[in-house]
């Protein structure tokens, strides 16, 4: 039966498995290229550090990431689930069902996320040395054993992401279950609002800690400050836009219907939540530290630091902001019903992509609101003043995160109202 419901999910949600696919390619890239950063670099170096520190961003960003688009996936399934636990599966079945599913696409996005990877830490070796930051002649060198290791942090993760979305469809009654896809649960459960105070407060009490270390110590270990607290801010999520969602109401008619829409599938909208804040915050973070230094002092910093910092920061940033980019996508594509029966209703084209668009501003400010308070606790602790940020990166900031969401959420919309309301309807869920 495993194999059975592993064909049958792969061919039901071919779309929903495109982001998990692309955000374990990027996972792999993403490790290859650190690893061969660190046999490329000079060993006994400051910058052979920074390579290591690389590496262990590489695997924890892996970690929260492909498990957060996976379980997204996982998620849009719970009706396919409940419906073969009615027809008998056990929830043994189901869970290694759906760990199969992960693994398969897992192993393919691997295979081509590795050799890019090497592509992609050689340019960025190289311009390293081209700016200053490394010896000239430093040439890029592949890791060895880059692909077993790739394989098994992105199969891992994903698994393991995989199954944790589903110990619930897998364990609750059948009939429940297609109550639940029906109408989704609006309360989070003690556990998960237990688990997400747990780790906001640690990734505060983490930061006053930090505080009191050097400024190298200080710069390495602030990542994991911040990881702990968007991990934290997406355990949380639902709860946040429950309590924003009221102000698309402002917006009248189709602000109404996009307030009601966030409320009830705030939580599909959280597995979002996660790298989006971890993007915003983490870039806001590495630019206040050196704008603040330059406000402050009132001369640059050296121009091979900042681009090593700047660099560096980009790759886990872009990372991060693909894997929001196709969590969002994921929601939006599972709710071609919704849009379909909401034009046979009456709305046009244009209305129904105007709630999808109210939705998307109350995400995004919800978002920003979030990633500035987890920056802002991050950085007070480190910065000897209140940091500095110049408003045309606040701006651009801004720009940039209502960009992502809003690309994530009307273009997929668009293209799921090209059909006629009638097949998508017909389409199932």
């Amino acid at each position: 039966m495993k194999a059975g419901l592993i064909r049958q999910a792969l061919r039901a949600h071919p779309w929903s498995f495109a982001g998990p696919f692309i955000t374990q390619c990027l996972a792999a890239a993403l490790v290859s290229g650190a690893l061969g950063a660190l046999r490329s670099l000079p060993s006994g170096t400051d910058l052979h550090e920074f390579a290591g520190v690389l590496v262990g961003l590489a695997v924890y960003l892996a970690a929260i990431l492909v498990g957060v688009t996976m379980s997204s996936t996982i998620a849009r399934q719970a009706q396919d689930v409940a419906l073969v636990r009615a027809i008998g599966a056990t929830p043994g079945q189901v869970r290694r069902a759906v760990a199969g599913q992960a693994a398969v696409i897992a192993v393919p996005a691997t295979l081509i996320g590795v050799p890019l990877g090497a592509v992609g830490g050689r340019l960025w070796v190289e311009s390293l040395a081209t700016h200053g930051a490394a010896p000239a002649g430093t040439t890029f060198r592949t890791f060895g054993a880059a692909l077993p290791i790739a394989l098994a942090i992105v199969v891992g993760t994903s698994v393991l992401g995989a199954l944790i979305a589903a110990i619930r469809p897998s364990r609750v009654r059948p009939a429940v279950a297609l109550t639940d896809t029906a109408a989704p649960r609006r309360r989070i459960g003690p556990i998960r609002a237990g688990l997400g105070v747990l780790f906001v407060g640690g990734g505060i009490t983490g930061s006053v800690a930090v505080s009191r270390l050097g400024a190298d110590d200080a710069e390495q270990a602030v990542f994991f400050v911040l990881l702990a607290m968007c991990v934290g801010a997406g355990l949380l999520a639902p709860a946040l836009l429950r309590l924003t969602a009221p102000f698309a109401r402002l917006a009248g008619r189709t602000g109404v219907l996009a307030a009601d829409n966030l409320a009830a599938r705030a939580k599909a909208f959280s597995g979002a939540f996660v790298p989006l804040v971890l993007a915003a915050a983490f870039a806001t973070i590495k630019i206040a530290v050196h704008t603040t230094a330059e406000h402050v002092t009132g001369h640059p910093e050296p121009a091979a630091d900042v681009w090593l910092d700047y660099s560096g920061t980009a790759v886990y940033v872009v990372f991060a902001t693909v894997a929001a980019l196709t969590t969002l996508i994921t929601v939006v594509l599972g709710r071609r019903r919704e849009l379909a029966l909401l034009r046979l209703a009456g709305a046009t084209r244009s209305s129904a992509l105007g709630v999808i668009v109210c939705e998307a501003l109350v995400v995004t400010v919800t978002g920003l609101l979030v990633a500035a308070g987890a920056a802002a606790a991050t950085l007070l602790p480190m910065l000897p003043t209140a940091p500095y940020l110049p408003p045309p990166v606040v701006v651009a900031g801004v720009l940039g995160v209502a960009l992502v969401v809003t690309a994530g959420m009307a273009i997929p919309a668009l293209g799921v109202m090209r059909r006629p309301a009638i097949a998508s309807l017909g389409d199932g869920p």
